[in-house]
């Protein structure tokens, strides 16, 4: 190992090359981190809350996302991620420098091999600032893949084969909808609307129809505990808590799963229709593998109760979500490099 006069090749059984091979998904909500043969080994929230009178990280990840809303004047706790591209490179930096130690441990001894997803539809200056930042946070070589290419591999799908395989990739910040064969993508779009969307949909509902102000994390609690895209037998209903609009003070109403339909009609219908477009513009003999084999959701925001209905009641294709939807990404980044180095080829990239 270069300028440690070849001392550190006896403990090579303890940081083998292997272990420093690492995926990351650098999600507009959260980020997840792969590492060769251990898997998802860290998930937390893309969040980082810095002092702005000294500029200095106060903390990062769960610490900073419990900070949101609840922060003195000189502390602000800020999304570097923006709708999938970096909206603050010097934080962004520094947060995959965190989670990238975190994830291999600061004692070893040799920069990882980094692999990172992107939007399908980001512009080559967004891909080299994702690069760029990467290099910076310490890899020593980095790898572009395209969000759906490794939505696909993570969620076991063979996209090596000449058969369309369709993926809906629902993040915080993008969702990604793509058609893949032989493994590069034919069709596809990308569209800024996800499960930041479902949030913001909610809290403007819910001061609408009932005078009442909450904030992001009530509006996902709502989401993750009732929430449904699609009409359900018995409507569920939970108790939320906020401030009157009217009164100004503090107050507890009752939130049905039919008030989140309604809520996010129009966000779900923008994906729906970001399926179709995609579909229209499908080869049609791919087509048909997707009519015979369904399309496979991935992402948190797959995991929005009816949502999978909805998109098999509106293209007649079935519709099934991935095992794993959280971690399909992840896994497939740090995959793919594994599969290519396996087949000795270059990673594929966005050209």
């Amino acid at each position: 190992m270069r300028g440690h006069g070849g001392v550190f090749p006896a403990v090579k059984g303890v940081y083998d090359m292997p272990a420093s091979d690492v995926g990351i998904d650098l999600g507009t909500a959260s980020i997840l981190v792969y590492v060769r043969g251990k898997g998802v080994v860290l998930k937390e929230p893309s969040v980082v809350a810095y002092d702005r009178d000294t500029n200095k990280i106060k903390a990062i990840g769960e610490e900073a996302r419990l900070m949101l809303g609840r922060t003195p004047g000189n502390i602000i706790a800020v999304r570097p991620m923006r709708k999938g591209v970096i909206s603050d490179y010097t934080v962004t930096e520094q947060m995959l420098k965190y989670f990238i130690q975190k994830a291999i441990g600061k004692m070893s001894f040799r920069k990882p091999r980094v692999s990172i997803c992107v939007p399908s539809s980001v512009t080559e200056v967004e891909k080299k600032a994702v690069e760029d930042a990467t290099y910076q946070a310490g890899a020593r070589e980095v790898h572009i893949i395209e969000e759906p290419v490794a939505a696909a591999i993570g969620a076991g799908i063979d996209i090596s084969r000449p058969c369309g395989n369709m993926i809906v990739d629902i993040g915080g910040g993008t969702c990604d909808v793509a058609v893949i064969s032989l493994d590069g993508i034919v069709v596809s779009t990308s569209i800024k609307v996800a499960g930041d969307d479902f949030d913001e949909a909610i809290v403007k509902y819910v001061r609408k129809k009932y005078s009442l102000m909450i904030g992001e994390q009530t509006a996902e609690e709502i989401k993750i505990t009732i929430g449904t895209a699609f009409e359900k037998p018995e409507p569920k209903v939970m108790e939320v808590k906020g401030r009157d609009l009217v009164t100004g003070l503090p107050k507890t109403i009752r939130v049905t799963s039919e008030d989140t339909r309604d809520a996010l009609k129009e966000v779900t219908g923008q994906i729906v229709d970001a399926v179709h477009s995609v579909l229209e513009r499908t080869p049609p003999e791919l087509a048909a593998d997707v009519v015979d084999r369904g399309i496979v959701m991935t992402g948190g925001g797959s995991l929005l109760s009816g949502l999978e209905e909805l998109i098999e009641a509106r293209t007649g294709i079935n519709t099934m979500v991935a095992e794993d939807p959280m971690t399909a990404v992840a896994v497939g980044t740090g995959r793919f490099v594994e599969l290519t180095a396996a087949n000795n080829t270059k990673p594929m990239e966005n050209k």
